[in-house]
């Protein structure tokens, strides 16, 4: 039905929302994040590699910059990290936000993980931590009621400034 509302419309996000590269049951996807890890780091976008996790970004962002710190096992929550590798998800969440800040300049960050499907997590088995870089204002129209996120640097760009910058 005709309306007064412009439309700016984001079909990618349908991808995502109908499960494409999530492992949902029944549909033969295996783990993006365990996949990832055997990739080269400018094809599956990682920023940076540790020990026993990794940094990666973010294919459905929520900002521009928005990074994943993935813990290499495939596990699903937190009490199940040993404490090695839960120090190493923090060490390069903490290190992620400097390089965030030297790149981006953003003016905070959301940090958290999603434990469980039902909070949230869109790949649930594998244990992520998030790091969204936030700015003033960043909370525009655009999002709000053209629900659509304009990100302005393509992920391969933004992951090589970052991986250079690491």
């Amino acid at each position: 039905m005709p309306d007064a509302w412009s439309r700016l419309w984001a079909p990618h996000r349908m991808s995502y929302l109908t499960g494409e590269n999530r492992p949902l049951p029944g549909n033969g996807i295996e783990c993006p994040f365990c996949r990832i890890q055997s990739l080269s780091d400018e094809d599956g976008l990682v920023v940076a590699r540790g020990e026993s996790a990794y940094v990666v970004m973010n294919l459905y962002p929520y900002n521009a910059g928005h990074l994943l710190v993935c813990a290499n096992r495939h596990v699903a929550d937190l009490t199940e990290l040993t404490d090695t590798e839960r120090e190493e998800i923090f060490a390069l969440t903490a290190h992620a936000m400097k390089i965030l800040r030297k790149v981006s300049n953003p003016a905070g960050f959301n940090l958290g993980m999603n434990q469980g499907a039902v909070s949230g997590a869109g790949v649930a088995a594998h244990i992520h931590q998030h790091i969204v870089p936030r700015w003033s204002g960043d909370a525009n129209f655009m999002p709000i009621i053209g629900q659509t996120k304009v990100l302005p640097q393509l992920l391969s760009q933004t992951r090589s400034d970052l991986a250079a910058a690491w």
